[in-house]
This record gives structure tokens, C-alpha cells and sequence, in this order.
């Protein structure tokens, strides 16, 4: 049919060019299984290790070999979705803290808690030298996160809840370093006393302070310069 009011036909481009190919959405069970697949694997790289085999993951999941080849062909491909997940957990339990928690320095707790329960510190033997840190995708979420964690830090602080003397990268360095496994122990050996030491080291942040720190609070600029 010729058009007479200047729109091109239906399903070509203003000049006569063929349509963008529509891109199609993951179904539903597809984008379950992925899930499935990175909780699994968070869950074993905190217990084994990143070297875990594929297929001990995929019986984790729930799903065959061929289904976690197919969304994660290379292993840094799920390191690098699992490390995703941590992170935007952790943001989601920060905001959690924040919005939920009348005191300040109970928001602080609770977020530390948590994050205490992602075993961060037991993740971290995944962020060596080959993994790409500066990640688009991974950037984004650090940075939200880093902006969720220095909101609970200096509401405590203006509150007068949480000593001054301390900085973001010092409470994550404490949770981190608190949910690492000591050598030769493994993670279900350790888990009892996490949140039992963790709590110690909460209590040494809250103010009134105690005792004065030796030199300057740790930033997370910090970290990532040592990293």
C-alpha cells in the first residue's frame, strides 16, 4: 500500500532499510536456572574454592552440565556473575539497614551481621590477579555499594553513635578479615565463631571511644591502590 502521509511502510526503517532484529528476552525458566546456577556456584566457591568442578556445581543447582556450559562457557565468566551477585546483595542489605533500623549504630551492626553471612572474606582468594576488577559491570556495583556503606558509617557518626577515628574501609576490612577461614580450618569449622567475633570488633567501634587508633583511618581508595 502506497503511504501518503510521509511514515514509512510498516516494519522498515524511514529510509527503506530493513528493521532492527529484535533482541529476545531469556524465558523465564532460563533466567531461573542462571540464578540457580550463580548461587550455587557463591555457595561452593565459599566451601571448595574457585576450582570446584563444573559439575559439582551444576548438581548443586539442580540442572545438567549442558545448561551451565551454555550460560557460562570459561570459568571467570561465573566468578565474575558470582562476585556481581555478592556485591549487589551487599548494597541490597546496606539500603535494607539503613531504612529499616531506628539507631544508627544497630544499622551499622546489621549490615555488618550480614554481610558477615555472604563470607566475603572467604570469596576473596577469587580476586587474584587474572580477575578483572575494573569491569564495567563491577565498578558500577562497587560504587554503590561504597556509597550505601559510607551512608550507615556517617549517619552513625553525626549521631555520635560510632567513633570518629574510623572509615569505611576499616569496617570492611574487619568483616572481611572476620569471615576468612584461618589456615587449615575449614569454612564449617570456622562459621560458629564469626558472628561471635565479629560482634567484639563492633563493640570496639562504637562510641564512646576507648582507646586512640594508631595512624589514619583505612579508605577504600586504600584497598583498591594495594589491590
Amino acid at each position: 500500500m502506497i503511504r501518503t502521509d510521509g511514515e514509512a511502510p510498516e516494519g522498515r526503517g524511514a529510509a527503506g532499510e530493513a528493521p532492527a532484529r529484535r533482541v529476545p528476552r531469556p524465558r523465564a525458566d532460563a533466567l531461573r536456572n542462571r540464578e540457580r546456577l550463580v548461587a550455587a556456584a557463591r555457595e561452593m566457591f565459599v566451601e571448595f574454592g574457585c576450582a570446584v568442578p563444573y559439575d559439582e556445581i551444576a548438581r548443586r543447582a539442580g540442572v545438567g552440565n549442558a545448561t551451565l556450559y551454555r550460560n557460562f562457557p570459561e570459568r571467570p565468566e561465573l566468578v565474575h556473575e558470582v562476585v556481581l551477585s555478592i556485591l549487589g546483595r551487599l548494597v541490597e542489605r546496606a539500603e535494607r539497614a539503613a531504612a529499616e533500623e531506628g539507631d544508627t549504630f544497630a544499622a551499622v551492626s546489621r549490615f555488618a551481621h550480614e554481610a558477615a553471612d555472604e563470607r566475603v572474606g572467604a570469596l576473596c582468594p577469587m580476586l587474584d590477579g587474572t580477575f578483572d576488577k575494573d569491569h564495567p559491570d563491577l565498578v558500577v556495583e562497587r560504587e554503590r555499594l561504597e556509597e550505601a556503606v559510607e551512608g550507615l558509617v556517617r549517619r552513625a557518626q553525626a549521631a555520635g553513635r560510632l567513633r570518629a577515628d574510623i572509615a569505611v574501609a576499616d569496617l570492611m576490612i574487619g568483616v572481611s578479615q572476620l569471615t576468612r577461614p584461618l589456615p587449615g580450618s575449614g569454612c564449617e569449622d570456622f562459621a560458629p565463631f564469626v558472628h561471635r567475633h565479629l560482634q567484639i570488633f563492633l563493640d570496639g567501634l562504637e562510641a564512646p571511644a576507648r582507646s586512640a587508633l594508631e595512624g589514619a583511618p583505612a579508605t577504600l581508595g586504600d584497598l583498591r591502590r594495594d589491590a
